[in-house]
């Protein structure tokens, strides 16, 4: 615990604790909840500057996780009138706030598996790779085919339901 955050209230400092370790848990790293819990529970804006004070992070820290709750829509920029200082708010719009992070996170995972298997197509087919007989060819190729349908159906539901469920 840092001076600063013993002026944060014993309540809202375990929010921010139980926010950190959830996104840690969902691979997103605790400093992003640390952050996002920070400005929630904070009734006015605040800087870099602040939080850094307040968790205990660096500044580089604090900088990329508000670039990144920015980019998710979570934070939003807010101008200090006299002060030329970049301030921050988040916002509580939680089902777009989620649907963003889901979308930048199973979003690239899907493009980067469509990309694995499209790469794999193309070694294989029209040409196979030196070694491969006949029978493994077809067995690998009908393989291929399953899982491209499979790839096919996972990018449609994830469509329908970040697009559908999220949005409401």
């Amino acid at each position: 615990m840092t001076p600063a955050s013993r002026d944060i209230p014993s309540p809202i400092r375990s929010l921010i604790e139980a926010a950190g370790h959830f996104t840690q848990s969902l691979g997103l790293g605790r400093v992003l909840g640390q952050i996002y819990a920070f400005l929630y529970f904070t009734p006015h804006p605040r800087t870099l500057d602040d939080l850094t004070h307040a968790l205990g992070i660096s500044k580089g820290s604090a900088s990329m996780g508000v670039r990144q709750l920015a980019q998710w829509g979570a934070l939003e920029p807010v101008w200090v009138k006299g002060d030329r200082k970049d301030y921050y708010r988040a916002r509580d719009n939680f089902g777009r706030i989620l649907k963003n992070i889901l979308q930048d996170m199973a979003g690239k995972r899907l493009e980067a598996s469509a990309m694995a298997l499209t790469e794999a197509e193309h070694a294989i087919h029209p040409h196979p790779s030196p070694g491969i007989d006949p029978d493994s060819e077809a067995f690998i190729q009908q393989r291929l085919e399953t899982l491209r349908a499979f790839q096919h159906k996972i990018q449609s539901a994830w469509g329908s339901f970040a697009v559908g469920f999220l949005s409401k």
